[in-house]
């Protein structure tokens, strides 16, 4: 009689993982090229675009840039741009904050860590 103990533990192990992206540590230099995709509409200064500017993003309250107009969605988010928050809100803009003028997703775990990466040294956090 075999004994399936290590393939079920490897199962629920695996099953109870945070995703990789969890772990991934962020590649800031990869993702300053991975931001080319979000300079259409982002600038890394306060300077306002299409978008917000991003300049200090990283731990600042949504929809907190001034003289920029924030869908009525985000404004009232209440949500703060850290880690986790970017993360979903990369990954599927549109589901967190149903409303949001945001549309592009980034599909990839570690294209967010990275870009994620390369937002942090605009904040110096």
């Amino acid at each position: 009689m075999r004994t399936i103990f290590p393939a079920a533990a490897a199962a629920v192990l695996l099953l109870t993982l945070p995703p990789a992206s969890a772990f991934a540590d962020g590649d800031a230099e990869n993702g300053k090229k991975l931001f080319a995709r979000c300079s259409a509409c982002h600038a890394i200064t306060d300077q306002n675009k299409v978008g917000p500017g991003l300049h200090n993003i990283v731990g600042r309250p949504a929809a907190s840039q001034p003289q920029y107009k924030y869908s009525p969605a985000l404004a009232a988010s209440g949500l703060t741009w850290d880690e986790p928050t970017l993360d979903t809100f990369l990954k599927a803009p549109t589901t967190l904050v149903k409303g949001t003028r945001m549309n592009l997703a980034v599909a990839k775990d570690q294209d967010r860590a990275d870009i994620i990466a390369y937002l942090k040294t605009l904040s110096g956090n």
